[in-house]
């Protein structure tokens, strides 16, 4: 296995990358993209920080890359999209910086409210002059943020601990968790005209490209004060400017640019009561030594094929959850597998619904495992990062339902398909026993138990007749295949039954021929649960 290390990470980052047995590391700091691109072709996974881009054109020329991981928060200079397409992991690490960026927020917001850089320029310009310096106390301000996340939160502890009144907007922050933080949670509009100090902590997205701009501005408190230490762009640089030119803005504490480096000429260099630093959110050595080691951890454990942590493209879990998943983890993907072979190939939507103590659990594992197993046999190169990509360019529309009604089983997986004319078929399926087995519970409308570890299951419908066994046990003899299990089922004496065959070798054409040529079959399919 090759990692290659584009940017310099921490020395305990590097020494765990080397003492890896199988591992080699290729350093090359500061290469081009073009450079990148040539030195990828063979390698296992890619580190980086903020300074080396990783475009759609290195990810093509790495043919047996896995995983790309992120020296830091954000990612934007990965393309994520492209990595996706190829099903390449891409990591970053949100929790080493997460006190490192906090304390820095909080200084920024220290240093608008008491105005200590101006003062400490002026004290070296040989002056002594009070009177234009005087600031504002935190207590009993309010301050709003702007997503609670892990660094919102951090940022809400201290502020409580100064004695501050806390907003917070987070679509996706429960009431329970804002209890605990003692902070109120608020829409945006309510939050903007309340706060005297605003801090955002939001990743950048579509729904957050500007979040703060000349309307929000509009809507503040005169002489507010603003922090972002989060993401360029999350504040109209331009709007900023503005407000900062009319008095709207009192101050403004700025860690992240639009773009980086800030450029020479901008007009936020001009204010007094800015403060600027050059993106240092996670420079502290315990932050640095920290993520370099996070991130050499998480490239090598997704190269080798085990969990993704800290994924930003694919479903990531904690060492408990993923113990906890691993049995359904290979249920899901076997019914997923199955389910595909007994369906038409015109499948416009899958519908996955859990119950019992699944409804409980992190379940979007279980539906990539689910979109891979339904897709090994209709291309190639399918994962869990890529799946759902797959399964979008196929047309096949996706559902996901977790269901309290009691069922006969304390957690089962119930996978429906449905085509482009009207028909549906379904599955359900469980695990058994203290080993945990994979087993099929139901298929298309009737009760069966059937282990999904055979190597191939002939499913057959046939009219609820005498014989049926009899035929099947004396034509698969016939042609020197054994039964390793068998499972009959029928809702009705005398109508169509339903009888599920596990077979220790893939029976021949001719095989399934003459089983199909009997007048009483109705359909017959062969599921290959391997190959």
């Amino acid at each position: 296995m090759k990692i290659l290390v584009a940017d310099k990470i921490s020395d305990s980052g590097l020494a765990y990358l080397r003492a890896q047995d199988g591992v080699e590391v290729l350093e090359a700091y500061g290469s081009s993209p073009e450079k990148l691109a040539e030195l990828a072709a063979d390698v296992d996974g890619i580190i980086v920080r903020s300074a080396s881009t990783i475009t759609a054109e290195v990810i093509a020329a790495a043919g047996q890359l896995k995983a790309v991981g992120r020296a830091g928060v954000g990612v934007d200079n990965i393309d994520v999209a492209a990595a996706t397409e190829k099903g390449v992991i891409v990591m970053n690490t949100p929790g080493g910086n997460t006190i490192a960026t906090a304390e820095l927020t909080f200084t920024h917001m220290l240093c608008t409210a008491r105005p200590i850089a101006q003062a400490d320029a002026s004290m070296k310009g040989g002056k002594w002059d009070k009177k234009s310096f005087q600031g504002i106390e935190l207590y009993k301000k309010t301050l709003g943020i702007l997503g609670v996340g892990r660094i919102g939160s951090e940022v809400a502890k201290r502020a409580r601990a100064f004695g501050m009144n806390v907003l917070a907007y987070d679509p996706y922050l429960t009431a329970e968790r804002a209890q605990v933080l003692g902070v109120k949670k608020v829409e945006l509009d309510e939050l903007l005209p309340e706060a005297d100090f605003i801090t955002v902590h939001m990743p950048k997205t579509e729904a957050t490209d500007r979040i703060l701009n000349k309307a929000a501005f509009a809507k503040m408190k005169d002489g507010v004060r603003l922090v972002n230490c989060a993401r360029g762009g999350l504040i109209d640089e331009a709007d900023l400017a503005d407000a900062l030119a009319s008095g709207k803005v009192g101050a403004v504490g700025l860690d992240v640019f639009e773009e980086e480096p800030l450029a020479a000429d901008s007009r936020l260099r001009e204010f007094g009561n800015v403060v600027l630093t050059p993106h240092l959110g996670a420079s502290t050595a315990e932050a640095q030594e920290n993520v370099g080691l996070e991130v050499a951890e998480c490239v090598v454990e997704a190269a080798r094929g085990g969990m993704a942590r800290n994924a930003v493209n694919a479903p990531s879990v904690d060492p408990e959850t993923l113990r906890q998943l691993r049995p359904y983890l290979a249920l899901a993907y076997r019914m997923g597998i199955f389910v595909q072979q007994i369906t038409p190939d015109e499948i416009v939507k899958l519908r996955i619904t859990y119950s019992g103590r699944l409804v409980d659990m992190e379940t979007r594992p279980l539906n990539r495992a689910i979109q891979r197993g339904y897709l090994r046999r209709i291309t190639t190169d399918v994962n869990d990062v890529n799946a759902p990509r797959v399964m979008k360019r196929l047309g096949i529309e996706g559902e996901i339902v977790k269901s309290s009604l009691e069922r006969d089983y304390t957690e089962l997986i119930r996978i429906e398909a449905f085509d482009d004319k009207g028909g549906s078929y379904s599955i359900e399926g469980t695990l058994m026993g203290k080993s945990q087995r994979p087993r099929l519970t139901f298929v298309n409308g009737r009760d069966v138990e059937a282990p999904l570890e055979e190597k191939y299951l002939l499913v057959l419908e046939n009219d609820d007749v005498p014989g049926i066994v009899g035929m099947l046990g004396t034509v698969l003899a016939k042609h020197g295949l054994n039964i390793s299990n068998m499972s009959l089922s029928r809702n009705s004496i005398g109508g169509v039954a339903l009888n599920m065959c596990g077979l220790d070798s893939r029976p021949s054409k001719e095989a399934l021929a003459e089983v199909r040529a009997h007048p009483h079959i109705h359909k017959l399919s062969l599921v290959d649960m391997e190959g």
